[in-house]
C-alpha cells in the first residue's frame, strides 16, 4: 500500500513522494523520495552502470575459469588446485610401485612355474621307468626296492639332517667346489657292434636261470633305474658303492658316493640309505688322507679300496677308523692316462667286488695294451694270483666282474651297448657276447657289481642308476 503527498523544501515547492513497502524478508519499509535542486540527471547513470558491469562479467569469466580448474584439479576452492595436483602426483606414484610389485610377483610365479613342470616332468619319467623296470613275466630281477630296503628294525622316519653337525660348528667339513681339472681324455669313437653270436639265453630268455643264490654266467641286463642325480659340475663322472659285506657299526644299507671331477677329489660322502642319497644329505663326509683317481674305488669289508693320484698303487682307507691301514704298488700297471678305458677319466686302474673277493683291472707294457686282472688280499693288497687277457683295454668302455668271470661294454656313449666280451678266470678262456646294454644318459663312467644286492652301480652323466641281472646256472 503507498501513499503519497506534498511538502515544501528551501523556499521552492517541489513534490516528495513517500512510499512504504514490504521487503523480501516481509518488513514494512519507508522511502522517502526528493528530486536533486542542482542536477537533472546523476552522471553514473549514462556510463557508470555499462562500466561496472563489464567489470563485474569479467570477474564472473576469471571465477568460472578458476572453479573450472579447481574441478579438474579435484580441489574445493580456488586454494584446491595445488594440493589436489600433489595428490594425484602422490596416487601416480602409489599405482607405479603396485605395478612393480604385481611385475615382481608375476616373475616369481612364472618362474614357481616352470620349476614345478621340470618337476613334473621328471616325476613323469621315474613312473616311466619305474613301470618299465617291472617284471610282468618274471623276467627282471630285483629293482629298487631292495635298495631301499631298511635293516631289519631300523628306524627309517629318523630325519637324515638330524646327523648332519651344525653350521656354525668349527668341526663341520667346508663342501666348498672342488678346483675342475677335467679327466675327460678322448673323444667318442665309431665303432662296429659285435654281431649277435649268442642264442636266445643270452639274449635275456634263459632256459635255466639261477635261483638268486650261487654263481652263474651273466646272460641278461635290465633297464637302468635312477636313484640321484649330482647337483654340480664336479659329479658329472664319480663313484657310488654299497659295501657287500659290511663291518659294524655300518650295514648294507650304507651307501658312498664320490665326485670324482676335480684335481684333489678327497671327500667322501657317507649316507645312512640309497633314500637318503636321492633326497642329497649326507650322514657323514671323510675327508681322505691321500686324494683319489678316477672312478675305480669300491667299498668292501669296512673299507674304502682306491688308487691314490698320480701312482699305480692301491690303498685301503679304514671307515672306522678313517685312516690309511694298507698300501700297495701294482707291479707294472700303467696310470694317470697309459692304459684307460675308452672314455678316458685316467681309469688305468679299475677296483672291483665281485661274490669271490677283491679285484684289480688295469694293463701293463709287457701286456700290451691287453686288460690283465689281479686277485688281491683284502687285508693286506697283496696279489695272490694273475690273469692276462686279449681283451684291449682302450677298446672297452668299461668292465666288471661277477662269480670270477670278467664282462666288458662296448661303448660308453651309444644308447644300445652291448656287454660284448667275456673271460672266464676258471678256465682262461674268452668269449664273444651281445647282451643288451642301455646307456640312458649317453656318458657311462663307472659300472661296478655288487654280488650281495645282485645289481650293477653305475655312474652316466650326473647320474647314479642301478641295472637288475640275470645270471644262469
Amino acid at each position: 500500500m503507498l501513499l503519497w503527498g506534498s511538502v515544501a523544501l528551501g523556499g521552492r515547492a517541489d513534490t516528495a513522494f513517500l512510499r512504504r513497502a514490504h521487503d523480501s524478508s516481509g518488513h514494512c519499509i519507508y522511502s522517502f523520495t526528493v528530486a536533486s535542486p542542482v542536477e537533472a540527471a546523476c552522471p553514473e547513470a549514462a556510463g557508470g552502470v555499462p562500466e561496472l558491469r563489464a567489470e563485474l562479467a569479467a570477474l564472473a569469466a576469471r571465477l568460472s575459469r578458476l572453479e573450472s580448474r579447481e574441478r579438474g584439479a579435484g580441489g574445493s576452492g580456488p586454494r584446491g588446485a595445488e594440493p589436489g595436483g600433489a595428490r594425484l602426483e602422490a596416487a601416480y606414484g602409489e599405482l607405479l610401485r603396485a605395478k612393480s610389485r604385481l611385475e615382481e610377483e608375476k616373475g616369481r610365479l612364472e618362474r614357481e612355474k616352470e620349476d614345478l613342470g621340470r618337476r613334473l616332468e621328471s616325476s613323469a619319467q621315474e613312473i616311466t621307468r619305474l613301470r618299465a623296470a617291472r617284471c610282468p613275466s618274471g623276467r627282471e630281477g630285483p629293482g629298487r626296492e631292495t635298495l631301499r630296503a631298511p635293516a631289519k628294525g631300523k628306524c627309517r622316519g629318523r630325519d637324515p639332517r638330524a646327523s648332519l653337525p651344525p653350521a656354525s660348528s668349527p668341526s663341520a667339513p667346508r663342501w666348498e667346489p672342488q678346483p675342475l681339472s677335467y679327466q675327460e681324455l678322448q673323444s667318442e669313437r665309431s665303432e662296429v657292434p659285435v654281431a649277435r653270436l649268442l642264442d636266445e639265453t643270452a639274449l635275456g630268455r634263459p632256459a635255466k636261470e639261477d635261483s638268486g643264490t650261487g654263481c652263474g654266467q651273466l646272460v641278461w641286463v635290465g633297464e637302468p633305474v635312477v636313484f640321484g642325480r649330482a647337483d654340480s659340475i664336479a659329479g658329472k663322472y664319480g663313484v657310488w658303492m654299497k659295501d657287500p659285506e659290511p663291518v659294524a657299526p655300518f650295514t648294507r644299507d650304507n651307501t658312498w658316493r664320490v665326485d670324482t671331477v676335480g684335481t684333489e677329489v678327497r671327500q667322501l660322502f657317507q649316507y645312512e640309505e640309497a633314500e637318503q642319497l636321492a633326497r642329497g644329505y649326507p650322514a657323514k663326509v671323510h675327508i681322505l688322507p691321500r686324494p683319489l683317481e678316477s672312478t675305480g674305488a669300491v667299498i668292501y669289508r669296512g673299507g674304502l679300496f682306491f688308487q691314490p693320484r698320480h701312482s699305480r698303487s692301491v690303498a685301503r682307507y679304514d671307515l672306522r677308523g678313517e685312516t690309511i691301514t694298507a698300501e700297495r704298488e701294482i707291479p707294472g700297471a700303467g696310470y694317470h692316462g697309459q692304459y684307460p678305458y675308452s672314455w678316458g677319466g685316467y681309469t688305468d686302474i679299475d677296483l672291483a667286488v665281485d661274490e669271490t673277493g677283491l679285484w684289480v683291472i688295469y694293463s701293463t707294457e709287457k701286456a700290451r695294451g691287453a686288460i690283465v686282472l689281479s686277485k688281491l688280499d683284502p687285508e693286506t693288497l697283496e696279489i695272490r694270483q694273475t690273469w692276462e687277457t686279449n681283451i684291449r683295454k682302450r677298446g672297452v668302455a668299461n668292465s666288471f666282474l661277477i662269480c670270477g668271470t670278467l664282462y666288458t661294454v662296448s661303448s660308453y656313449s651309444a644308447p644300445n651297448a652291448t656287454i660284448n666280451f667275456a673271460y672266464d678266470t676258471a678256465s682262461g678262456s674268452s668269449r664273444a657276447l651281445s647282451i643288451p646294454f642301455e646307456n640312458r644318459f649317453r656318458y657311462l663312467s663307472m659300472l661296478d657289481y655288487n654280488p650281495a644286492e645282485r645289481q650293477l652301480f653305475a655312474w652316466d652323466s650326473f647320474n647314479m642308476v642301478t641295472y637288475p641281472v640275470r645270471l644262469s646256472r
